[in-house]
């Protein structure tokens, strides 16, 4: 049986900036630990509602900044041209991006 991979999405808004944050349905909840760089895939942050990769990318293009973390979402973007694991940090094999967009009117 098939099953699809899942991710979760909670949307904050700050300042009139959309802010994503998205993870690996599976990592929710964990924090990985490595030298001096702590991942905290934290429920107050990343837990809101359960969506696939569609309408995690429709999300990531409304945002003014997504905070991405989880191996798979990344490996995902990196599929649509969206992300570079090259530009990833690695956590205990956790891989973790940031997108920021226009912030700033100048």
């Amino acid at each position: 049986m098939f099953t699809m991979s899942m991710y979760f999405l909670k949307v904050h808004n700050i300042n009139g900036k959309k802010i994503v944050a998205i993870c690996d349905e599976e990592i929710l909840g964990q924090v990985y630990k490595e030298g001096n760089v702590i991942l905290d895939v934290s429920f107050n942050f990343y837990g809101g509602k359960k969506v696939d990769v569609e309408e995690a990318v429709r999300a990531i293009d409304e945002s003014d900044i997504a905070v991405i973390s989880g191996k798979r979402i990344v490996n995902e973007l990196e599929k649509r041209g969206l992300a570079s694991k090259e530009f990833a940090i690695s956590v205990q094999g956790q891989l973790h991006i940031q997108i920021v967009k226009e912030v700033i009117e100048i």
